[in-house]
């Protein structure tokens, strides 16, 4: 199974690309982040066409996400919300529609975009650890159903070092301070592990340049965009590659897709029989 993650920044404005990309790498899953669009005027139809349900959670001009999917999106899930009802800062925090989840095959697919926080001095920081503690919460609730779980999505957070193209003068500044690397790294416990990490563990792979000072041409990146999966689907991981072509195209997001190839479902083998 072929699962994807893309910030696109406007579904409808990169509508072209998300269908030849799609054409080209046919993923079993997309998950959209940042669409920028209420629900009514969402292009399903495009993705109808080409053989995918999808679900989306989405406002006017900011955040958004979807689920594009080849097979049936089952118990889907809106909003933090979703996972804790009756809790109110989780009902507070859903009026930015960030989080999507659906059951697609056995595998509970959890889509969010986490707040970029602007600067360590501004409220949308002290907004965006208060999401973050409320996500820690939201995945503890979902480990209690034990399915197996892929969270994926645009994080806004660079965990590592390697993550950044300039570490040195980077790190302890917005999507990389401490307190934003903790949050995170507490929300995914010990039982999620990015799976980009199985497969390469260098530096200079990224996911996200900035639009401003030439970020692109310079190729100074970030690596915020992540795919996470608990032990059962890690150890059915075949490839996790980000998809970088993207961003040289025309008009295009700032973000490039992330793709995971996971070994789903396991197939059964059948036991033998023997007569006696």
């Amino acid at each position: 199974m072929k699962i994807a993650t893309w910030n696109v920044n406007s579904v409808r404005s990169r509508l072209d690309q998300i269908q030849s990309w799609i054409e080209v790498v046919n993923p079993d899953v997309i998950c959209l982040q940042e669409t920028k669009v209420d629900d009514p005027l969402f292009p399903q139809e495009a993705f109808n066409n080409r053989g995918y349900q999808v679900s989306f959670h989405g406002q006017k001009s900011y955040n958004g996400v979807a689920i594009a999917s080849k097979t049936r999106l089952e118990d889907v899930r809106f909003g933090l919300q979703g996972e804790l009802p009756g809790d109110t800062q989780a009902d507070k925090l859903s009026e930015q529609k960030r989080v999507l989840s659906a059951l697609i095959d056995g595998i509970r697919v959890v889509n969010v975009y986490v707040p970029n926080g602007s600067s360590l001095k501004s409220e949308k920081y002290n907004y965006k650890l208060e999401w973050l503690n409320c996500l820690q919460r939201y995945l503890k609730a979902q480990s209690h159903r034990f399915e197996p779980l892929c969270i994926l999505g645009d994080f806004n957070i660079a965990l590592e070092s390697r993550d950044i193209h300039n570490p040195e003068r980077l790190t302890g500044g917005i999507m990389a301070s401490e307190p934003e690397r903790q949050a995170l790294k507490n929300a995914l416990g010990e039982d999620l592990k990015d799976v980009f990490r199985v497969f390469e563990q260098e530096t200079n792979h990224w996911s996200w340049w900035d639009y401003r000072s030439g970020a692109w041409a310079r190729d100074s990146g970030w690596r915020i965009d992540h795919i996470y999966l608990s032990n059962e689907l890690l150890n059915q991981a075949k490839s996790c590659f980000i998809h970088k072509e993207t961003r040289g195209e025309e008009k295009p997001s700032d973000h490039a897709p992330v793709l995971v190839d996971i070994h789903w479902p396991i197939e059964e083998k059948d036991e033998e029989i023997t007569d006696f």
